[in-house]
């Protein structure tokens, strides 16, 4: 009997400014995602920032599911265009290629929907693709007793969640509660039509979402927090990665025939 094919899984990388082949404009993405991928049955395609949208189509008619990563800041002016020059110079790592990229290849996955697993910065651009908006700098714009941009801490869990009971997220990890890491600048201030929040810090900072009709559409997870670094110690992220290559099509899901 021929091995299963894996699940196709377009990965989007960010632009890294100095690679490490003569110092030449790059990709950049941390193996953590891909390994996670791997490990649940996933074959992951890295894909490089480009704004060429006959590209993207092709790809988004090939991938069986899209991985979302995270990141730096996304513009102010994309979510917030009357925020003023003070906070929106506080936006840390903005790169216009990027949220171009990542702009146009949510207008052609919204054309052609597969599977998505959003992570961090993900999520935030996911919900301004769809209308949401962002808190620009959330020190300033919604201090509070958690500090959610803990980068120091990004492999461990530093404050719980409560999930939604009967979400995607609740019922790929098996948890009503989840203790995540945080090494977010930004976050979802106004969701975007169409999503639900799934899951809340103790401060009330969305920290998941799913489509508000998620039995009438494609999987869709979006988490403020980062699965892939926890995964390797915590089964319960690890589920969340199953789950979403079976909803590609992976192991438990016939595959689904593209025209």
């Amino acid at each position: 009997m021929p091995t299963p094919r894996r699940p196709l899984i377009l990965v989007a990388a960010s632009p890294h400014a100095n690679g490490a082949e003569f110092d030449d404009p790059s990709t950049s993405l941390s193996l953590r995602y891909t390994h996670a991928l791997l490990e649940a049955g996933g074959l992951p395609w890295i894909f490089p920032p480009t704004p060429d949208t006959a590209a993207l189509r092709e790809a988004m008619a090939r991938c069986d599911g899209v991985l979302l990563t995270g990141g730096d800041d996304i513009a102010a002016r994309l979510h917030r265009p009357d925020a003023d020059a003070g906070l929106a110079a506080r936006c840390v790592g903005v790169d216009a290629g990027r949220d171009l990229f990542e702009t146009a290849l949510l207008g052609e996955w919204a054309a052609r929907p597969v599977p998505m697993l959003a992570i961090c910065r993900g999520l935030q651009v996911l919900n301004v693709a769809l209308g949401g908006t962002l808190f620009v700098d959330l020190p300033t714009e919604r201090p509070g007793e958690i500090r959610h941009n803990q980068t120091d801490l990004k492999d461990v869990p530093v404050h719980p969640v409560v999930v939604e009971r009967g979400s995607l997220l609740a019922r790929a990890t098996g948890r009503r509660s989840l203790q995540v890491n945080s090494t977010h600048h930004q976050a979802v201030r106004d969701l975007a039509p169409g999503l639900r929040a799934i899951a809340v810090a103790p401060d009330g900072l969305v920290e998941a979402a799913e489509w508000a009709d998620a039995d009438e559409r494609p999987w869709l997870v979006a988490t403020q927090f980062h699965p892939e670094r926890l995964a390797p110690r915590q089964p319960a992220f690890r589920r969340l990665f199953q789950a979403f290559i079976k909803a590609c099509g992976g192991p438990g899901k016939g595959r689904i025939r593209r025209k």
